[in-house]
């Protein structure tokens, strides 16, 4: 491998993102219980979730509208506004989460600093990512940080061009098959896939993944054997 520029997702990659949204969900599904079943709630959010990404895009903000607009569905526009508020208030409650660093984090970061370019190219609201980035204490460590509306191969693409850089210098780093190998795979570039405990079913594909340019490790830090330093 030539790599000139190594990326990494943000969120369940570097710091704990999806365990706060399923904390999230099981309030939810609490709150409106008297409604529908656990999983009937779950599914109406997710589906009000996955119809609202092309207008919101991915990140809390869109999640807390898509949770009030399925509360609305639910309950044929019938719901208390007390539980609206409620609503509001996990949404604000999720904005507040803290920053915990997964593993091997700073280790993985403080080697390679220095002698490979380090960005961020993650998904989501980019106040919120801004946010989290700059309170895990991780930002100094960062070239660039790119907050992408999505992660296609058009996404890498402009990415790439704005790096300056050819698709076999870059290589990414994060727990998401669909949106942070497939795509970097797809236009000649390196990938690699750390699994976190838990992935949002949107992020899921249903096939392995085979490629020469591809591996699956189980910690940050087993990227340090195979990248030169």
């Amino acid at each position: 491998m030539n790599l000139k520029v190594i990326a990494f997702d943000a969120d369940d990659t570097l710091f704990i993102n999806e365990t706060y949204f399923l904390e999230t969900e099981e309030k939810f599904c609490a709150l409106m219980s008297d409604y529908l079943s656990h999983q009937g709630l779950s599914q109406e959010l997710f589906k009000v979730e996955i119809a609202n990404l092309k207008l919101y895009g991915y990140g809390i903000k869109g999640y807390i509208l898509s949770m009030i607009e399925a509360a609305m569905n639910i309950s044929n526009n019938t719901i208390p506004i007390e539980i609206i508020e409620k609503i509001i208030q996990y949404g604000k409650e999720l904005l507040e989460k803290p920053i915990v660093l997964l593993d091997g984090v700073q280790e993985t970061l403080q080697a390679l600093h220095g002698k490979y370019k380090l960005v961020v190219a993650t998904k989501g609201d980019l106040l919120d990512q801004r946010r989290k980035l700059h309170n895990s204490g991780l930002g100094h460590y960062f070239h660039h940080i790119e907050v992408m509306s999505d992660k296609q191969e058009i996404d890498y693409t402009d990415l790439i061009k704005r790096l300056e850089i050819q698709p076999s210098e870059f290589f990414m780093i994060g727990n998401s098959l669909k949106s942070d190998v497939l795509p970097v795979l797809a236009i000649g570039g390196y990938a690699v896939h750390i699994p976190f405990h838990t992935t949002w079913a949107h992020e899921k594909i249903d096939h392995k993944v085979e490629h020469e340019n591809f591996k699956t490790i189980e910690k940050l830090t087993d990227i340090l054997e195979f990248i030169a330093l």
